[in-house]
């Protein structure tokens, strides 16, 4: 199997919660290097690995099977591996997608540390540093991915080759398939006094003014104020980002802008109320920060809307009209509206690592409201109305309809071949990059120190003879 670590991204957040000790290497000498401020202890092609990258990857990574000092230098030799192709093949990733994990992992390690500040104190580094190397370490592990991707694109598999795979394999082999439901979904938004939008613009008309007069900063009142958790903490900064990433009315008038200076109008979004203040430019991406305040709904409004959907669900039960009619015409999920209130869910593949679209949920994939009420639903119950944070951040009045249930049990070629052929596709890909990796050491230059040498690798041939 291949087993390529990503070193810094999904343990650290444990890592800062108990920092754990693993005993240096106790093979040929390599301990004396725990003495040497740094030195290169690999070559792979052009491409050096140093002591130090091996040291910061082991104080990163909580979990290595096998003995670090010989795990680690060989998974940084297969990056090396993979990024070079990356080269060759002109294969890159966008920065606004490595942007997007990097917010991601701050927002949680800042709050498993507690804070930025001591983010800082545990890492060493300045934020600034800890973001940079974030981005590089994100965009390295995003190149690997599309580069395996890229390889292994052209492999198929056809049902005749599943079901011979898996045709002699012991059933406790065989994975088990969780609870999965199908759910559809009617929601709406309760109404909005104009009172409250006009209270909130208000504020974002003060915040201009104070800008503009010099009595505050863009930024600091973004950290005080601004309602969007990933980039108050920043100032209210965006990063860069192309138009297409951005709400449409937002993307509209942070386009017009030129002028650091300057604050947009208001400009109102499917999030709440902005406003914008353009910081700078590199091709076709702007980098942006913005304000963001969420207008709040009064509880009357609130009931009113549960009492309407409570009607509706009524009607659906004695069979006035569908679930599905209903849903289609007057829910405000555009995702969930456009298929007749079939919720839809976008997962990695475990084996793969390909998004696929399902309608199926597992029961931790459901939002967390729905969960609750799906748990003790009958299929083809229509559910009393509730309320939930939708993916926008406001809040909604739903019902919903448990379409289906299938019940955990042990994958089978009858309900479960999508789910065993990718199993099968996985192990075929394995295969192939375990090759086309025992290639690319055959015709790539490797040097390691001599005190280096002396590891069980799971790629013997970065030793040459």
């Amino acid at each position: 199997m291949v087993r390529i670590l990503s070193f810094v991204l999904l343990s650290l957040v444990a890592t800062l919660a108990k920092a754990q000790a693993i005993s240096p290497v106790t093979t040929a000498n390599v301990g004396a290097g725990a003495g040497i401020i740094d030195e290169v202890i690999w070559v792979v092609g052009d491409e050096a690995i140093l002591l130090s990258d091996v040291e910061k990857a082991r104080a990163q990574t909580q979990h290595v099977t096998g003995n670090p000092y010989c795990v680690i230098p060989e998974n940084l030799a297969l990056q090396k591996l993979f990024l070079n192709q990356a080269v060759l093949d002109s294969i890159d990733v966008e920065d606004e997608t490595v942007n997007r994990y990097v917010e991601a992992y701050l927002n949680e390690w800042v709050q498993a540390a507690g804070s930025r500040e001591k983010l800082e104190e545990y890492r060493g580094m300045t934020f600034s540093q800890i973001r940079e190397e974030t981005f590089e370490m994100v965009r390295d592990n995003q190149l690997m991915e599309r580069v395996r991707s890229e390889l292994t694109k052209n492999i198929k598999v056809t049902p005749a080759e599943v079901r011979y795979y898996f045709k002699d394999i012991p059933e406790d082999s065989i994975p088990l398939i969780p609870t999965q439901v199908e759910v559809e979904m009617l929601a709406e938004h309760p109404r909005i006094q104009q009172e409250e939008i006009e209270r909130v613009k208000a504020e974002l008309r003060e915040y201009t003014e104070r800008i503009n007069s010099g009595n505050a900063s863009f930024s600091t009142l973004a950290i005080l104020y601004s309602e969007d958790p990933g980039s108050a903490r920043q100032g209210g900064e965006l990063g860069y980002m192309s138009k297409t990433d951005l709400d449409p009315a937002f993307a509209n008038v942070a386009w017009t802008l030129n002028d650091p200076k300057k604050v947009s109008k208001i400009v109102e979004s499917q999030y709440g109320y902005h406003i914008i203040q353009f910081m700078d430019k590199r091709g076709d991406k702007l980098k942006l920060r913005h304000i963001l305040k969420k207008p709040r709904i009064d509880q009357k409004d609130i009931d009113a809307n549960l009492l309407r959907l409570d009607s509706i669900a009524q009607e659906i039960r004695e069979g006035k009209f569908t679930f599905e009619v209903a849903a289609s015409t007057l829910s405000d999920d555009k995702d969930s509206r456009n298929n007749n209130g079939l919720m839809f869910n976008v997962v990695n593949d475990e084996m793969t690592g390909e998004r696929i679209r399902t309608s199926r949920f597992k029961m931790a994939e459901l939002p967390t409201e729905i969960a609750r009420v799906v748990e003790g639903m009958d299929i083809g119950e229509v559910s009393q109305p509730f309320t939930m944070i939708d993916k926008n951040g406001r809040e909604q009045c739903c019902i919903i309809k448990l379409k289906s249930r299938i019940k955990a049990h042990t994958a089978n070629i009858t309900e479960d071949f999508q789910v065993l052929s990718q199993i099968v596709k996985a192990k075929r890909s394995e295969d192939f990059l375990d090759k086309w990796i025992r290639e690319k050491q055959r015709t790539t230059y490797v040097r390691i120190n001599p005190d280096w040498v002396n590891c069980d690798f799971q790629y013997p041939g970065w030793v040459k003879e």
